[in-house]
C-alpha cells in the first residue's frame, strides 16, 4: 500500500493512493483511523483491514466517488509528526569516500557496529518548500537516503526479529548546512544546527508487501531484509547522484537492534538509512577536488529544486526557499 498524509479542511488526513487517486481510510473501512499516528499505533489490527479494502478497490468489487486526484491535494510528510527521528550510517561506500577525500584512513569501527544520530523530529517536512535561513545557504546540501517507520512497539529487539517492526519504506532527504555542521563538529558534538532545520520525507510510505519482488539478501555477515531499488537525485532537472538501496551494508534490522538496546522504540519513530555512495555534494565535491584541484564545488542555492527518486517509492520534490531575513548566527561567533 502507498499511504499518504495530506491537508483536508486544514487538518491532517491519512489516505491510500490507488492509480493516482487518494482515498481516505474510511473509504476502505469506516473504523480505520484518519491519521498516520493512530494508524501506526494500531498497525497489527488496522493494516490487514486496510489491505482488504484496498484490494476491493483495485479489483472493482468496491467503488467510490469519494477519491481525490493526487494532483489536487497538498501532500504532507507521510508521517507528519514522528515520535522521534534517527538517521543511520549504513553505506560503506559513502563513508569510505568521505574519509578518502579528507585523506584519512577508513575507520575500522564502521564494520563493527551500526551507528546513528538523532535529528529534529519537529522539523520533518514533506514535498514542497524548504525554508532556509542565510546561514543554511553556506554550503547547503542534499542527502540521498531512504527511511523506515516503526509500526510496533519494542525494546531490545534482535535483528532477526526487527523487520516485523517496519511499517514501510519512504524517501528521505537529510538536508545539511555544511558550514554550520563542520564548524560545530570541531567540538566533537553533534551534528546539531547543521541538520535540525529540515528533513524531508515522502511523498508516500510504501508497505513492505509492495516491495517483495525487489527484496535481496543482506550482505555477507549481515541480517535483515534489503531491497534492490535504484536511487537518484536531480537538481534543477540535472542528474547529480545515483545509487542503490541494495548497497546498504548495515540493514535497517541491524540499526533497529542497536537503537532498541535498552530503549523502547515506538510506532511513529522514523529511522533513515544514511547517505548512499555519491549521495551528497559534500562527497561529490571532495572527490572532484581530489581528482582536479580546479574543480568547482556545487552547493544548493535559493530556488533550486531537488528531486529524489527511488524505484517503488516515488519521487520527492523540494524547493529551497530563503526566509526574509539577514540574521546570521555565524556572524555572532566570538573572536
Amino acid at each position: 500500500m502507498k499511504f499518504v498524509s495530506y491537508v483536508k479542511d486544514e487538518h491532517e488526513q491519512l489516505g491510500v493512493l490507488v492509480n493516482g487517486i487518494i482515498y481516505d481510510m474510511e473509504v476502505l473501512h469506516p473504523d480505520l483511523p484518519g491519521t498516520m499516528s493512530m494508524f501506526l499505533n494500531y498497525w497489527e489490527d488496522t493494516f490487514p483491514v486496510a489491505q482488504a479494502g484496498e484490494l476491493m478497490l483495485k479489483e472493482g468489487t468496491r467503488t467510490s466517488n469519494r477519491g481525490v486526484p493526487l494532483a489536487n491535494v497538498q501532500l504532507l510528510a507521510p508521517v507528519p509528526f514522528p515520535t522521534s527521528c534517527r538517521d543511520g550510517y549504513a553505506f560503506r561506500q559513502h563513508v569510505a569516500a568521505a574519509r578518502r577525500n579528507r585523506k584519512v584512513d577508513m575507520i575500522p569501527e564502521f564494520d563493527q557496529y551500526p551507528v546513528f544520530y538523532f535529528t529534529n523530529h519537529h522539523s520533518i517536512i514533506g514535498p514542497g518548500d524548504v525554508k532556509c535561513m542565510p546561514d543554511h545557504f553556506e554550503k547547503l546540501d542534499f542527502e540521498l537516503e531512504a527511511a523506515i517507520v516503526i509500526c510496533k512497539h519494542g525494546r531490545n529487539i534482535r535483528a532477526e526479529d526487527a523487520d516485523q517492526h517496519i511499517g514501510g519504506l519512504m524517501i528521505m532527504n537529510d538536508l545539511s548546512a555544511r558550514r554550520l555542521q563542520m564548524e560545530e563538529m570541531l567540538l566533537n558534538l553533534g551534528p546539531a544546527k547543521g541538520k535540525d532545520f529540515a528533513t524531508a520525507i515522502g511523498p508516500w510510505l510504501v508497505s513492505l508487501d509492495e516491495l517483495v519482488e525487489m527484496e535481496i539478501a543482506a550482505k555477507e555477515d549481515h541480517v535483515g531484509r534489503n531491497w534492490n531499488l535504484k536511487m537518484g537525485c536531480q537538481v534543477n532537472g540535472i542528474q547529480v547522484s545515483e545509487g542503490n538501496l541494495g548497497d546498504m551494508d548495515w540493514t535497517f534490522a541491524e540499526i533497529i537492534e542497536r537503537a532498541s538496546y535498552g530503549v523502547d522504540l515506538y510506532p511513529g519513530d522514523v529511522i533513515g538509512s544514511g547517505t548512499v555512495g555519491t549521495g551528497c555534494f559534500l562527497e561529490l565535491n571532495g572527490t572532484g577536488k581530489l581528482n582536479d584541484p580546479n574543480y568547482t564545488e556545487q552547493w544548493l542555492k535559493q530556488g533550486d529544486v531537488v528531486e529524489i527518486e527511488i524505484d517503488g517509492l516515488g519521487k520527492l520534490s523540494n524547493t529551497m526557499v530563503a526566509e526574509e531575513t539577514e540574521w546570521s548566527i555565524l556572524n555572532k561567533k566570538k573572536i
